[in-house]
């Protein structure tokens, strides 16, 4: 498993990563995800990825599960949280950590970026960033980074806000697939930025959770090949069997870096299938919004947004 620096913060973590909603699914039971995550580990895999939210909290204990016996040493572990207030923030990052079982995140990351106001509210005065920044001094996590599924504009946008508050992202997790070059692009608008700031590249949705392969325009090792292909610090692609563990070493054993030609002719072959998004649903609809669907987890706006608004 090759072995990739993680932007401008000194730590080298594996090309691909383990997905963290996959391992978390009720159809894997807890054993299995428990053997899966051991099994990549010792194959060199050392990415994590998590959320708070996955599964109720079922992916973070079962990664927890896995790290014990002296596996903490061979992973890097990421979490995400989706409060936008310090207090909802800080409570999130303290459930986590107990899931997991450490005293100390890799890499916390504000999760589900998703509107320009999430953006505003984890700047504002008691805001979620505050909890990161605070987390970081007491040596609960050691970097901080984003994440987002929808618009390459809202990222942007967190950018901006982020050199307007003197702060520099870590990381920044965002769609890098064949699909996403030709509809609202990520690679296209976002990458370039991230790649000149040396923050560290998180590529994620691969195959869009599967929904790219029904297209029949590409198969899963050309698309693991093409997000590898780009400036990523990381490729994380979800992991439910050993099977598809298996089919991740493979893609990373068998990776070359892709001539112009290469890249031009993945691009065609997926160029009609990927023009208007259909398969990109995380882009298109609400279906993978998961604070679309449960506004409590960000957490109460602030008094002063409440008074403004007459509540």
């Amino acid at each position: 498993m090759p072995r990739r620096a993680l932007g401008r913060t000194g730590a080298e973590v594996s090309a691909l990563g383990l997905g963290g909603s996959h391992i978390g699914s009720p159809h894997l039971s807890r054993a299995n995800a428990v053997r899966i995550i051991r099994a990549a580990l010792d194959g060199g895999l050392s990415f994590m990825d998590n959320s708070w939210d996955y599964h109720g909290g079922e992916s973070e204990k079962r990664v927890g599960l896995a790290l014990k016996h002296g596996y903490r040493s061979k992973a890097f572990i990421m979490t995400k949280v989706d409060g936008r207030t310090r207090k909802e923030a800080t409570r999130q990052l303290d459930q986590s950590l107990k899931r997991l079982g450490v005293d100390e995140i890799d890499l916390l990351q504000h999760h589900e970026v998703i509107r320009f106001d999430d953006v505003n509210r984890i700047f504002a005065d008691g805001g979620a960033m505050e909890a990161f920044l605070a987390a970081r001094k007491a040596g609960k996590i050691r970097f901080i980074g984003f994440t987002g599924h929808k618009d390459p504009q809202v990222h942007l946008y967190m950018l901006a806000t982020a050199r307007r508050h003197r702060f520099r992202f870590d990381t920044v997790q965002m769609p890098l697939n064949l699909f996403d070059t030709h509809y609202r692009s990520f690679e296209k608008q976002v990458l370039p930025e991230l790649v000149s700031a040396g923050i560290g590249v998180l590529g994620m949705k691969s195959m869009g959770s599967g929904v790219i392969l029904k297209s029949k325009a590409v198969t899963p090792i050309e698309c693991l090949h093409y997000s590898l292909n780009l400036p990523t610090s990381v490729v994380i692609t979800g992991i439910d069997s050993m099977k598809i563990l298996k089919q991740a070493f493979k893609a990373a054993a068998t990776f070359r870096p892709l001539s112009k030609l290469q890249v031009a002719k993945l691009r065609a072959k997926s160029e009609k299938a990927a023009a208007d998004g259909e398969y990109e649903l995380f882009k298109t609809t609400s279906i993978f919004d998961s604070t679309a669907q449960h506004p409590e987890w960000l957490g109460r706006e602030s008094l002063r947004t409440q008074r403004l608004a007459g509540n």
